[in-house]
């Protein structure tokens, strides 16, 4: 087993983000950091814990009036010989520090103190840890969570620390991605006339891309900016060969006063010409996303207590699940979402207090 600092109230976020950074935990093996996460929670004596798969779950049953759910995913994307994590100038370096172990390291911090015997949070308080986040939704161990014990994910707010850089994000996006495919008919390339070049049949999708002019929705006061994006093209069969097939896979971010059905409807329009001239498109995932949901009590005492406007998520997190369950969720973390996913990853030390005291401050209920 792991072991991480102790989660003492007094105890350093900083040097608690970089054990989380250095026990390695792509997606798929995060099974060293869960069991480390669970035992830290567990020696609290003030939580219920319960383990689902590499998801750790703890909560408070205090009998208070609201309850407050804060989420974090455990997992990271490949390492790219960024881990073990480095300190220099102000940031701290590694896989994972921006998306998002600053942020669950506020996250046990928060469980540091308010999951100990005699500790008075305003509201009960659950901690999800989940896994799987960063690969396919059926992976996803807040889904999982969501299938095998719903009842841990509701509450009056949803707070995701997901890298906002200190900022509430609201909702969040969409996302569709379709693969088109354009036929052809293969031929010898000196003889070229005789087939069908299904690579050169691809023009006109990737014109059309190129027109293509996002839609901007202000909801809320959250502007949120579609984006349609050819982001794989695949063809060929060797060098002296006529391509009799090239596929081009798209990507749509798209905002959330669109249901997935509307979206695949508005893909469908956008590519009309191309399957009309023979090509196919068929939609291979489509996550919906969430309203900003600003309006809910809850919400809107959170963006109060933060003291700065809410903008909208550009991007697709599991605020989606929660606003399925009619729960009013938002993201708020110390990464930052510009640095996510980067061989130079890396979160602002001084980043890391302001964010958990923010929650502290609203947890305590001394914001109120």
């Amino acid at each position: 087993m792991t072991d991480l600092p102790p989660l003492d109230p007094a105890a350093d976020v900083l040097a608690l983000t970089r054990a989380l950074v250095d026990v390695p935990s792509v997606s798929g093996s995060e099974g060293a950091l869960a069991d480390a996460v669970e035992a830290a929670l567990r020696a609290l004596g003030g939580l219920e814990v319960e383990r689902v798969g590499d998801a750790v779950l703890a909560r408070t049953n205090l009998g208070r009036p609201t309850r407050i759910v804060l989420a974090g995913h455990l997992d990271t994307v490949p390492i790219a010989d960024n881990v073990p994590s480095r300190l220099e100038d102000g940031r701290l370096y590694g896989c994972g520090t921006s998306d998002m172990k600053a942020g669950d390291a506020v996250m046990l911090r928060l469980a540091g103190r308010f999951g100990v015997p005699g500790a008075a949070p305003a509201h009960d308080l659950t901690f999800v840890f989940y896994d799987n986040e960063e690969v396919e939704a059926v992976r996803n161990g807040l889904g999982r969570v969501a299938r095998e014990r719903r009842g841990w994910l509701y509450g009056d707010l949803a707070i995701l620390l997901e890298p906002t850089d200190g900022e509430i994000e609201a909702g969040c996006q969409g996302t569709l991605r379709a693969v088109l495919e354009v036929p052809g008919r293969r031929a010898h390339s000196a003889r070229s006339w005789l087939g069908a070049n299904a690579i050169h049949g691809a023009a006109g999708i990737l014109a059309t891309l190129a027109a293509y002019r996002a839609r901007e929705v202000d909801i809320d006061g959250c502007v949120y900016r579609e984006g349609l994006n050819a982001v794989r093209i695949e063809g060929g069969v060797a060098g002296n060969v006529i391509p009799d097939a090239c596929t081009v896979t798209v990507n749509f971010r798209y905002a959330p006063d669109r249901d997935e059905d509307a979206a695949e409807a508005h893909v469908r329009e956008v590519f009309a010409d191309a399957v009309a001239a023979g090509a196919t498109l068929a939609v291979v995932d489509n996550a919906g996303g969430a309203l900003p949901g600003l309006s809910e009590p809850a919400a809107a005492a959170f963006v109060a207590a933060v003291g700065r406007p809410a903008r909208a998520k550009l991007g697709w997190t599991d605020v989606a699940r929660f606003a399925a369950f009619g729960i009013p969720a938002v993201n708020y973390g110390p990464g930052d979402p510009q640095l996510a996913h980067t061989r130079e990853e890396h979160v602002l030390v001084d980043r890391l207090q302001p964010a958990e005291d923010a929650l502290v401050a609203h947890l305590s209920g001394s914001t109120a």
